[in-house]
This record gives structure tokens, C-alpha cells and sequence, in this order.
């Protein structure tokens, strides 16, 4: 068995005949003649996504396999779907699609909460050769609107409502209202009653979901073009026209199969959990597209990671399913952390069997990457990458080989990647030198050929800058190992009296306090530095310190690990910072509110209320 060396030496120098390899784990109805071709990836060659995710598995005997565990403390209900049960809810929905007009190359957009028919409606698409485009559900319905006429559907997939640890969320309503603001119409929306809140039907435009699929006739997968699109999705935070991440049928078929083994070593028949949402791309790649391509278990699960019921929600979902790989944020662990420090939930329940711990969409502070390690005396695994990327840039590739673990890196780059770090004028930066994070064309399979109706705005915004490179928008540097650490965005970099410094670095810092559950540090305009770092820290639970003398430690620990050149003197305690609904920072909002500029309320944040509790913690 070859080392990761010879595997990614082999994916850079000689990458047409790695994935010619790669491809051979798909089935194709045209196999791949031409591997690459003016930046597309098996140009002429045919096949059908949701085959290889669902029918190709009941072929080869294994369709008594469980497919899909739904599990959701929320409603207190838990389903299994075997791939042979799957099948019929994905083909009997595909058949309900094309009923209503649906055809190869039109849109769908699902509008749903964390349920199997979510699932189910991503792979019906797939089976029609439509095009999918998921809409985080609970948007509000300007954004939804916007979506909606950006990616104009055919067919509107949608439920009664989302159920939150606290509260119901109806949807139609939501729903209703981006309708009447959108210019665009969809032939009909179909809606899934849930019993927790059932939804008015607008006459001749909505279906029961239900009924409707109940009616139809099982559809047949659709061959289509690799290069044809599977989805679009739609990037976080973005203002004015929308910015759609396009994901092709065979370059994503090949990729993601290819990193279920080799990245996570996950194996056909294994139980896998990404604990994500459908809404984001962890959810598509790593809930819904790649477990089903590699023949796993894949778990389904509505709820959070504490208050439904407590900090041992994960656990208690490992331990009854076997779960042998977990994936999820590091903001899911942080706030496991903080409501339970000491780890007591995690003790009533078996974990053996849990292999490995991933973890990716925030940067991954070492204080969090050394409790888990400890808790769970497994590999605690940093990796990253991005929504147009589709798949990991950089991990520690068990399937190939476990390399030596570092705190606060994502390891090497994944074979395919060719990672560089680049200054201003493009020159590529030594060992230990931070800069611009780039990837060098062409980027592998599965990462983004282009956006969704808008060429241009691809090429302005990930390969102009650097020529011959795509800008991950990320800042950071590669160790005398090649390990990659990456420091967060270009833009949270901060100008301190001439020098440069990474807010990552400065919040690495305030982390690995033993009272600090996470930390946000920002940089705020100052008339003698230009900026001056101030950290906005969360308590762990039952930390009662006073904040004046959190803030002489926390000032004290910076300038002894980083120095007197940080300027670091100001650590604001609040009772939470504000998120997306996937776990990240707002860190670019909370830097207009210190600022005292105008800012706009993200559509994808968790509680809006939380950015009102920052901008009072500015004032104070």
C-alpha cells in the first residue's frame, strides 16, 4: 500500500491518469474516454448520480443494508431506510417530478427541514438529471425570494414546518411570502405535513406530498452528461445577486467516492455521521452524496448537539447506531464543551466503536482539538475546505496513511490540491511565511467549474487575482513539513502600527484560557495603531470570574505568546457571539458594529438577537 507521499506526488504530477483510476469506483453508462478538458473534468462520458448512490447497492445484493438512519430528538422518532427502501421512496418521488413537468436540466428548489424526504428529494432530482438547489429551511422569505428568481424552479419542494429545541417554524407561511415577491413563478410547490403544524394548500399551485407521491409512478434514472449539473447551491452571507456554487454530475461522483475511503476511511457497510444540515455543502457532500456513493450508513439526524436533550446527544446517537466515523464543526464540540467540560455525558454511553472524530467549517483552536483528544482517545482530525470546493483541500488521509497529528493544522494537502502560499506580488512564500492560500489550476473533480449563471463574477472572484491559481480567500502558511495552517480570512488580518497580525492567531491564544469556552477577536479602528485587536470570550459554564480580572490574564497571556506588538488590551465577556446556522463567526458583522458602521443582518444567521448583545458589549 503506497504513503501518502507517492499518492499526492502522483495526483500532481501525473493527474489525468490518478482520476482515470479514481473513476473506475463509478459506474458510467459512456465511460470516460477524455479525462480532462478546458477546466471540466470526463467531458463526453454519461452516467447517473443517484444510480450510484442508491440503485447500483440494491444490484450488487445489498439492498437489506440500512441506507439512511433518521434519528430526531426534536419529534422523539427514529426511522431506518434500507437501500432497497430508499430506492422506492426516490424513484416513487422522481416518478411524482416528472409528473409535474419536471425534466433533465430544470431546477427544484427544496425548501425543507432535517427529514428523510429532504434526503429523498435531493436524489429524485439526481434521478431526473434535474438540478437541484436547496434552501436552508427557515430563510426568510426575501432571501428565499431572491433564490427562488435567481434559480428559477419549475417545482417547489417544501414542508409545514421546522421544529427548533424551543419553537416551531412554519414554513409555508415563509414560503407564501417569497412567492409573492418573487417575480418568478414554479408550476406547483409540494408540501410534507408534518403533524406538528400542518399547512394551508393553496389551490391549483400545492400538492400534498403524501398524496402526490403516493400517486405516481416509479421513475427510471436519466443518463447525463458528467459535465452536466447536479446542484446549485447558494453561499453563505451573500448580498445583492446571489452567488450559486454549480457542482457537476461525474467530476462529484468521482471525488467523493474517492474521499470516503482514502480521506476518511470509511468503508462499504459502515455507519456515518455528518452532523450538519442538508442546507449546507457538509450536508450535501457528507450526509447525502458521498456515504451513499461508498455504500455506508449514512445518519440523518434533526436535533443539536446539546438542549436536545443535553450534551450527550451526540453521544447517545454514536453509541445506537455504531457510528464509526463523526463528522461535524468544531462550534458543535465548543458548546458540548462548555455545558459539560468535565465530560460526564460522554461516560454513560459506549463509544467504542467511534474511530475517528473530523472536524471542519470554523478553525479548529488547539484548547478544543486537546479536550476532545483527551475525552474521546481517538484521532481528532482538523480538515478543511469550502463550499466551491465541494470536498477536503487538506486533511490527514487515514485511508492512505495516519500522519502525525498537529494542533491547530489541517494536516497536508488532500491528493489533487495543489496547495501554495502566495505574497502579494504571486511569489510563492517560504516555509513559515504567511500569505494568500491558493490551490493551483486545474482544481481537482468535484470543486466548482463555475457560478450558476455568471462566468464572469467566477473568474472575477476566484481566479483573477492570482493567474493561474484559485483564491481560497483564506490566509496562512506551510511549516518546514508541509503541514498547512490556515489562519482564517484575508480579511481578518489586522494592521497593528505596521505590522500585520492574524486575529486566528490572537484568538489561539485567548482560547487556551482554562475559562474560555470560544472567543471571536476582531480588529477596530484606532487613531494612533490604525487597528487595535479586541476579543469578545464565552465563559465556560459555572465560570463566574470577574471580567476585569479575566481581562488582565487574558492581555498578559497575549503578550507573552505572541507580544507587546499584538497591542491586545481589551476582552469584552458576552454570553454568546453570533453564528450562522452552520457555526461560524460572523466575525465581518461584528467588525462593522465595533466600527459603528452600517451593517446588515446576514441571512443565514442563528439569532439575530445575538448581534444586539455584541453591539451592547461595544457600548460597555
Amino acid at each position: 500500500m503506497r504513503g501518502y507521499e507517492a499518492v499526492y506526488r502522483q495526483s500532481i504530477e501525473a493527474p489525468e491518469e490518478f482520476w482515470r483510476e479514481a473513476a473506475r469506483g463509478i459506474d458510467w453508462d459512456v465511460a470516460p474516454d477524455r479525462i480532462h478538458e478546458a477546466g471540466r473534468w470526463f467531458p463526453g462520458a454519461r452516467l447517473n448520480t443517484c444510480h450510484n448512490a442508491v440503485d447500483r447497492h440494491v444490484a450488487a445484493g445489498r439492498g437489506d443494508q440500512d441506507a439512511l438512519i433518521y434519528d430526531s430528538p426534536v419529534t422523539g422518532t427514529a426511522r431506518r431506510y434500507t437501500y432497497r427502501e430508499l430506492l422506492d421512496q426516490v424513484s416513487r418521488t422522481a416518478g411524482m417530478l416528472r409528473g409535474l413537468g419536471v425534466e433533465t436540466g430544470d431546477t427544484v428548489v427544496i425548501y425543507m427541514p432535517m427529514v428523510p424526504e429532504a434526503v429523498i428529494a435531493m436524489l429524485a432530482c439526481a434521478r431526473l438529471g434535474a438540478v437541484h438547489s436547496v434552501v436552508f429551511g427557515g430563510f426568510a422569505a426575501n432571501e428565499l425570494a431572491v433564490r427562488i428568481d435567481h434559480a428559477r424552479p419549475k417545482v417547489v419542494l417544501s414542508a409545514s414546518c421546522g421544529i427548533e429545541p424551543t419553537r416551531l417554524i412554519a414554513y409555508k407561511p415563509l414560503l407564501d411570502a417569497a412567492l409573492e415577491q418573487a417575480s418568478h413563478r414554479p408550476d406547483h410547490c409540494v408540501i410534507l405535513q408534518r403533524e406538528q403544524c400542518r399547512a394551508d394548500l393553496a389551490e391549483g399551485r400545492d400538492l400534498d406530498w403524501a398524496t402526490a407521491v403516493g400517486d405516481a409512478e416509479p421513475a427510471e434514472c436519466v443518463s447525463v452528461a458528467a459535465t452536466d449539473p447536479l446542484y446549485i447551491l447558494y453561499t453563505s452571507g451573500t448580498t445583492g445577486v446571489p452567488k450559486g456554487v454549480v457542482r457537476d454530475n461525474g467530476g462529484h461522483a468521482v471525488a467523493l467516492h474517492w474521499s470516503m475511503g482514502n480521506v476518511y476511511g470509511a468503508a462499504p457497510g459502515e455507519v456515518y455521521w455528518a452532523a450538519s444540515d442538508v442546507g449546507w455543502v457538509v450536508g450535501h457532500s457528507y450526509i447525502v452524496y458521498a456515504p451513499l456513493l461508498a455504500g455506508c450508513t449514512t445518519v440523518l439526524y434533526e436535533g443539536k448537539p446539546v438542549g436536545t436533550p443535553d450534551p450527550g446527544a451526540f453521544w447517545r446517537v454514536v453509541s445506537t447506531y455504531g457510528v464509526r466515523t463523526l463528522f461535524t464543526a468544531p462550534t458543535a464540540f465548543r458548546a458540548i464543551k462548555k455545558e459539560d467540560p468535565s465530560g460526564n455525558f460522554a461516560k454513560k454511553y459506549d463509544l467504542s466503536g467511534l474511530r475517528y472524530l473530523f472536524l471542519a467549517g470554523e478553525r479548529l483552536d488547539p484548547d478544543t482539538y486537546h479536550w476532545a483528544s483527551a475525552l474521546l482517545g481517538i484521532p481528532v482530525i482538523d480538515h478543511w475546505w469550502q463550499t466551491e470546493t465541494g470536498w477536503p483541500i487538506a486533511a490527514n488521509c487515514v485511508g492512505i496513511e495516519e500522519l502525525p497529528l498537529k494542533a491547530g493544522s489541517p494536516t497536508k494537502p488532500v491528493p489533487g490540491w495543489d496547495v501554495r502560499i502566495l505574497d502579494r506580488e504571486g511569489n510563492e512564500c517560504p516555509p513559515g511565511a504567511e500569505g494568500a492560500v491558493t490551490v493551483r489550476l486545474p482544481l481537482p473533480p468535484g470543486s466548482l467549474p463555475t457560478l450558476y449563471r455568471d462566468d464572469d463574477r467566477f473568474h472575477e472572484s476566484y481566479l483573477s487575482r492570482y493567474p493561474g491559481h484559485y483564491l481560497t480567500g483564506d490566509g496562512g502558511y506551510v511549516d518546514d513539513d508541509g503541514y498547512l495552517f490556515v489562519m482564517g480570512r484575508i480579511d481578518d488580518v489586522i494592521n497593528v502600527a505596521g505590522h500585520r497580525l492574524s486575529t486566528g492567531a490572537i484568538e489561539e491564544v485567548v482560547s487556551a484560557h482554562p475559562d474560555v469556552a470560544e472567543c471571536a477577536v476582531i480588529g477596530v479602528a484606532d487613531e494612533l495603531k490604525g487597528e487595535l485587536p479586541v476579543g469578545f470570550v464565552v465563559l465556560k459554564s459555572g465560570s463566574e470570574r470577574d471580567p476585569g480580572d479575566l481581562q488582565r490574564e487574558l492581555v498578559a497571556l497575549v503578550r507573552e505568546r505572541i507580544g507587546p506588538v499584538a497591542a491586545f488590551r481589551k476582552a469584552v465577556v458576552v454570553s454568546r457571539l453570533p453564528k450562522t446556522r452552520s457555526g461560524k463567526i460572523l466575525r465581518s458583522t461584528m467588525r462593522d458594529i465595533a466600527a459603528g458602521a452600517a451593517y446588515r443582518v446576514p441571512s443565514t444567521i442563528e439569532d439575530p438577537a445575538a448581534l444586539t448583545e455584541i453591539a451592547d458589549a461595544v457600548k460597555r
